[in-house]
C-alpha cells in the first residue's frame, strides 16, 4: 500500500501545468478531395469548437467524426501542441507575433505547455478540472498536404515530426478549455 501511495505522489509531483486552448469535435472531415479545391464548409449541424467535450474510453470524443470508427480505434483522439504553430509561422517567414488558427490543424485537443510529440508510446492523464482522463499516445499524427493550403506553402514540411499524436482514450471523462494538468507515465 505504501508503494502505491508513493507512486501516486510521484505522479502528482510530475504533473505539468498546461493550457487547453482548443477542443474540436466535428461530425465530418472538412479536408476531403483535392487540397486545391479548398476545405469543405463547416457542418450546418452545430459548432465544431467547444468549451467542453465528453470523452468515452476506447471510443473517442462524443460527436466527433472518429468516435467509435473502426478504422480509428486506438487513435480516435488527436492531441497537438500550440507551440508548433509558432514554429510554422517562423518557417513560413511570417511577421513576428503572427498567430495561426489552431482549428485549421483539425486536431481535437490543442494544448500549450508540453512536448506533445514526445508522448508517443506513453500513457498520460489530462485533467482540466473534472478529474483526469487517461490516454495512450499510440502514434504520431502526421501532417497532410492540406497544411500548405490552409497555412501557406511550406507548412506541411514545417509540421513534419511536429503534427501531434493520435491517442486512444482509456477512461471516460470531460475535457474543458482552460488550465489543466498533464501527467505522463
Amino acid at each position: 500500500m505504501g508503494t502505491d501511495r508513493a507512486a501516486q505522489e510521484a505522479r502528482v509531483a510530475s504533473a505539468t501545468p498546461v493550457t487547453v486552448e482548443l477542443l474540436l469535435a466535428s461530425p465530418r472531415s472538412r479536408y476531403v478531395g483535392r487540397p486545391a479545391d479548398g476545405p469543405a464548409p463547416a457542418p450546418a449541424t452545430g459548432p465544431e469548437l467547444h468549451d467542453a467535450v465528453t470523452v468515452r474510453a476506447h471510443l473517442g470524443i462524443v460527436g466527433d467524426r472518429y468516435f467509435n470508427a473502426p478504422a480509428h480505434r486506438g487513435a480516435s483522439v488527436t492531441l497537438f501542441a500550440a507551440e508548433q504553430l509558432e514554429h510554422v509561422a517562423r518557417e513560413l517567414g511570417l511577421p513576428a507575433g503572427t498567430v495561426l488558427d489552431a482549428a485549421l490543424t483539425r486536431r481535437n485537443v490543442v494544448v500549450r505547455g508540453v512536448d506533445v510529440d514526445a508522448l508517443v508510446g506513453h500513457e498520460f492523464d489530462l485533467d482540466t478540472g473534472d478529474g483526469p482522463v487517461a490516454f495512450r499516445a499510440t502514434r504520431a499524427a502526421n501532417p497532410c498536404a492540406w497544411m500548405d493550403v490552409v497555412f501557406g506553402a511550406g507548412a506541411f514540411r514545417a509540421l513534419r515530426g511536429r503534427g501531434g499524436v493520435r491517442c486512444e482514450p482509456l477512461t471516460d471523462g470531460v475535457l474543458r478549455v482552460g488550465p489543466g494538468l498533464l501527467r505522463a507515465s
